[in-house]
């Protein structure tokens, strides 16, 4: 059997399992994972099941498929491994949004319908942005000043967070906007999942489409020009399909950070530099980092643990060791 074959249907048996034991751990009727039989026999059971646990665990599905898709696009077409959706500004405008939105008035740990339309939306005004101020920029080339307008753009929304949170009232407002900013997947239920996943999943379809195209224009841009590529555009098209479903997920779960930075790293070990195959495997590895991480924040402590602490712990250690192991070799 060929390796790629063979990583494959690894992965894909890695994914199930992660399925199965993120549905069955739990704290009903007792710690641990639950028996499949009460699912016929005990109507909380089925309830919990269906209500609570099956569409938290499509949303972690499709929270680790964007987060783990999006980075592997940001990080080829921007030819450099140490990127992700935030270099953007993209969670820090989705985090000011919240933070305005929990402040004028919005109620719950995580957001509701007005708190997740104001963080999509200063989302995408921080692409914009970045992408704006990167055309306006006079130095060094394009990948650069679209790095720099995004190091520029995320500190503003930083900032702009920053003064939020000192004028939040400590008692109501401030925790709900330090909570959200973690992440979490605590209030995902169907409604919520459905108001992410259409932008989620054409997110994807775009990113799976492309990777051959984003596989290109990690070469030189003289070298994609002369392929009949035109660089600039296309890297803004993938940043742009990318970027929309980093703000679909943000905006529903709050920031979870690393998922994007680390799973590309060993997905690109396993396949190759070639998007075609390390695109995919990132996604599905962002579904298993997703399932694992979430997992262990709702069961692991007798308290849930806001799922970006969980992602930021285990994403360092893995961080640390792919940087030890080898040397990362996409670089521009």
């Amino acid at each position: 059997m060929k390796p790629v074959r063979i990583l494959r249907l690894s992965i894909a048996a890695g994914l199930a399992a992660a399925f199965v034991l993120y549905l069955f751990a739990g704290r009903y009727p007792g710690p641990g994972f639950t028996n499949p039989g009460l699912l016929f026999s005990d109507e909380t059971a089925r309830r919990i099941f269906l209500s609570i646990r099956l569409p938290r665990a499509l949303g972690a599905i499709l929270l680790g498929a964007v987060l783990g898709g999006s980075g592997a696009a940001f990080q080829t077409i921007f030819g450099n491994p140490l990127v992700d959706a935030g270099f953007l500004g993209v969670s820090q405008g989705a985090a000011f949004g919240a933070s305005i939105a929990l402040v004028a008035g919005g109620r719950g740990r995580l957001p509701d319908l007005p708190v997740a339309l104001s963080s999509f939306a200063f989302a995408l005004l921080a692409l914009w942005a970045s992408l704006a101020l990167s055309r306006r920029f006079r130095f060094g080339g394009q990948v650069l000043r679209l790095i720099l307008a995004g190091l520029a753009v995320s500190a503003f929304f930083s900032a702009l967070l920053a003064a939020v949170k000192y004028v939040a009232d400590p008692l109501s407002q401030l925790p709900d906007i330090v909570f959200w900013t973690m992440g979490s997947l605590s209030s995902m239920g169907w409604n919520r999942l459905m108001t992410m996943a259409p932008l989620s999943i054409v997110s994807l379809a775009a990113i799976y489409l492309l990777r051959w195209r984003a596989t290109v224009l990690s070469l030189d841009d003289d070298v994609t020009r002369s392929m009949g590529i035109r660089p600039e555009l296309e890297r803004t098209i993938i940043a742009l399909a990318a970027a929309l479903g980093v703000a679909a997920v943000t905006a529903a779960c709050g920031i979870v950070a690393w998922i994007g930075l680390v799973v590309p790293q060993f997905a690109r070990m396993a396949a190759g530099a070639d998007g075609r195959d390390s695109f995919p495997l990132s996604m599905a590895g962002g579904v298993v980092f997703a399932l694992l991480a979430d997992g262990i924040a709702r069961t692991l402590f007798p308290g849930e643990l806001p799922l970006g602490i969980v992602t930021a712990l285990l994403g360092a250690v893995l961080f640390v060791g792919a940087l030890a192991s080898r040397t990362t070799e996409l670089a521009r």
